[in-house]
């Protein structure tokens, strides 16, 4: 075999394996564990089921990584909106509000709850599903934030000495609210309602640490 074939080999079953994970999401999303079968996801992915055996073994082991997969792509998603806080311009509050309001669309976008919801149904047959949406998880994207806005303290233009306390502070701000607002992703929100919660949650964490406010950690006024 050449090495030209190798490589096209190798990226069609890197494709046929991807596309796998994709059909598979879409079907486990929209039926549940139970009623999914192994022909559905074949048929999603346009492959034969045979070729959804020899990629994952069994349907559980092709549960666990479609929400991997999917899981993955949406953190890689949320991290890239975090550029414009490397160089926000002039008008700190405007891109800060921005990156917000670009997180709550990914947030409350059809596959992030979909993953949600499913991770809520199946939780008791699959408890490890948390540990295996954990292993790249939110943790990565405050870690993230926690960096920009490190830098953005260094530069003097927040009162952050915790950066990655004010990075969970700040992602919550943004997405606690949400699963009430959506009734757990089930009403869609409308651009103006998003663009309030974006710029209530960045106004809140300005108060605390913003260079103009006290900060978080100052010493209360007598």
């Amino acid at each position: 075999m050449t090495a030209a074939h190798s490589r096209g080999t190798d990226g069609r079953r890197t494709d046929r394996r991807q596309a796998i994970l994709e059909g598979a999401f879409t079907v486990f999303a929209r039926k549940g564990f139970d009623d999914t079968g192994v022909q559905e996801v074949a048929a999603e992915a346009g492959v034969a089921k045979p070729t959804v055996y020899n990629h994952f073994g069994d349907k559980a082991a092709l549960f666990r990584q479609a929400l991997a997969a999917a899981n993955r792509a949406m953190l890689d998603a949320r991290v890239a909106a975090l550029e414009p806080l490397a160089t926000p311009g002039e008008d700190l509050p405007a891109t800060l509000e921005a990156v917000a309001y670009e997180l709550l669309l990914l947030h409350g976008d059809e596959r992030s709850c979909a993953l949600r919801r499913l991770l809520f149904s199946e939780i008791t047959r699959f408890p490890d599903a948390l540990d295996i949406v954990n292993e790249d998880g939110p943790h990565r994207l405050v870690r993230a934030l926690a960096d920009r806005l490190a830098r953005l303290a260094l530069a003097g233009r927040l009162s952050a000495p915790d950066p990655d306390l004010a990075a969970e502070q700040l992602l919550a701000l943004l997405t606690g609210p949400m699963e009430a607002r959506t009734r757990m992703g089930t009403r869609r929100l409308d651009d103006e309602e998003l663009r309030a919660v974006a710029r209530t949650a960045v106004a809140t964490f300005l108060s605390a640490y913003g260079t103009g406010g006290p900060g978080p950690h100052a010493a209360p006024h007598v």
